[in-house]
C-alpha cells in the first residue's frame, strides 16, 4: 500500500476499522496521506452491547456516544470520520445510501478503499457493505470507461480482516507492518469502551500477523503487523520482488 495520497476506510459499524485498519491509516497519515473512516451506521443495535446495560439507555444516546468514540479514535490515527446513519442489523443500503456512497467516493478520489468482505456467516451487516462498495466503486469510477457522469480513477480495493476469516473466505495476500504505530492501534481501539471485549483480541492478532509477516518477508524487524487482502488485480511494468 506505499505511495497512498488518499485512504478511504467503509465499514458497517462505527468501530470495524478501528480492529481492523487503525494501523494501516496511521501509517498513511503519519506519511502525508489524507485518511477517511466512512460508517454505514453506529452498530447501535448489535455492537453495542456494552452500552445497552446502562438502565434507561436509549437509541439516540447509543448513537451519541458511538460517534463520540468513532469520531475520538479515528483522531487518534489522524483519520477523519464520517457515518451515514444507516441503521443496523439488519443494515439495508438503498439507491439513495448508494448514491451518497458512489459521491462520497468520487468527492474523495481515493487511491485505496479498506471494507470488508463479501462472506461472514457471524454478521449480517458485513457483506451487505461489501456489495454497496463494490457497486458504489463501480458507479463513482464509471467502471474504469469513460461515461455521462463525472468519474475518478478506480480506487484499488483491500479486505480487511473479519473476525472468523477461515469462514469467511479471506485469503490475506497483503501483510503491512504497523509496529512503528502499534501504539496508536491500541490507544485508538482504548477509546472504543463499547467493545471493550475487542481490545484483547485485535491486540494479539496484530501480534499473530506479526509472526506471520516476519516469516514471509524474513525481515525480523517487524513486530506487529495488519493482514488485508487485495481484491483489485496489480498492474506494473515488470514483477515486484523485495523492496
Amino acid at each position: 500500500m506505499s505511495g497512498i495520497q488518499r485512504l478511504l476506510v467503509v465499514g458497517a459499524h462505527a468501530a470495524d476499522f478501528v480492529w481492523r485498519a487503525s494501523g494501516v491509516i496511521a501509517l498513511a497519515t503519519e506519511r502525508g496521506a489524507q485518511a477517511t473512516v466512512l460508517a454505514l451506521s453506529y452498530g447501535e443495535r448489535g455492537e453495542s452491547g456494552e452500552l445497552w446495560k446502562e438502565p434507561g439507555q436509549t437509541v439516540e444516546r447509543v448513537k451519541r456516544i458511538r460517534h463520540e468514540q468513532g469520531e475520538q479514535a479515528a483522531k487518534i490515527v489522524g483519520a477523519e470520520f464520517r457515518c451515514l446513519d444507516l441503521g443496523d442489523y439488519p443494515l439495508e443500503v438503498g439507491r439513495e445510501a448508494l448514491d451518497q456512497l458512489a459521491q462520497v467516493i468520487r468527492d474523495l478520489a481515493p487511491d485505496v478503499i479498506i471494507t470488508h468482505t463479501a462472506v461472514d456467516p457471524f454478521n449480517p451487516d458485513h457483506p451487505v457493505t461489501h456489495d454497496a462498495v463494490m457497486k458504489a466503486r463501480l458507479l463513482a469510477s464509471g467502471a474504469g470507461v469513460a461515461s455521462a457522469f463525472e468519474t475518478v480513477k478506480p480506487p484499488v480495493i483491500y479486505l480487511f480482516e473479519p473476525h472468523q476469516p477461515e469462514l469467511c473466505g479471506f485469503v490475506p495476500n497483503a501483510f503491512v507492518d504497523i509496529t512503528p504505530v502499534y501504539e496508536k492501534k491500541l490507544e485508538a481501539m482504548r477509546a472504543v469502551g463499547s467493545q471493550q471485549y475487542l481490545q484483547k483480541y485485535y491486540a494479539e492478532l496484530a501480534e499473530r500477523r506479526g509472526n506471520h509477516a516476519r516469516r514471509i518477508s524474513g525481515n525480523g524487524a517487524v513486530r506487529y503487523a495488519e493482514a488485508f487482502q487485495r481484491v483489485t488485480p496489480l498492474v506494473s511494468s515488470d514483477l515486484i520482488g523485495h523492496g
